[in-house]
């Protein structure tokens, strides 16, 4: 199985947080291969610089690599993707990880509700 990663799920994953399901976890560490879109760094970049978000980015980066995960690129196939989305959900950074789950395709793990309605490969976790 090959998955992608909501941004909270990668933030709660290198946290150990309780918040990231046993389902998840299980998920996580069974994937074939697991990839951090380079949209979840710049959403984590710009929730630092609000003050919304206690991290260090060059951590966050290496953290891809050291924790086996892949990173993926925004592709302009990915970002006209975007156009082509329902609009159950607003948020721009959840819109362009939807689309690259799409595009690829990739299984997307996310513990948004809302997400759900955009396609069977979205799973809530």
């Amino acid at each position: 199985m090959h998955l992608l990663l909501d941004t909270h799920l990668f933030l709660w994953w290198l946290k150990d947080d309780r918040a990231l399901s046993l389902k998840a976890r299980t998920l996580i560490k069974n994937a074939d291969e697991v990839y951090i879109s380079s949209a979840s760094i710049w959403e984590a970049a710009i929730k630092v610089n609000l003050g919304k978000l206690d991290v260090d980015i060059h951590v966050l980066v290496n953290s891809i690599e050291t924790e086996g995960f892949l990173e993926l690129p925004i592709t302009a196939a990915h970002a006209a993707a975007v156009s082509e989305l329902a609009d159950y959900h607003r948020d721009p950074f959840d819109r362009i990880l939807i689309a690259q789950a799409l595009c690829e395709p990739l299984r997307f793990l996310t513990a948004d509700k809302q997400l759900k309605r955009y396609s069977e490969l979205v799973q809530l976790v």
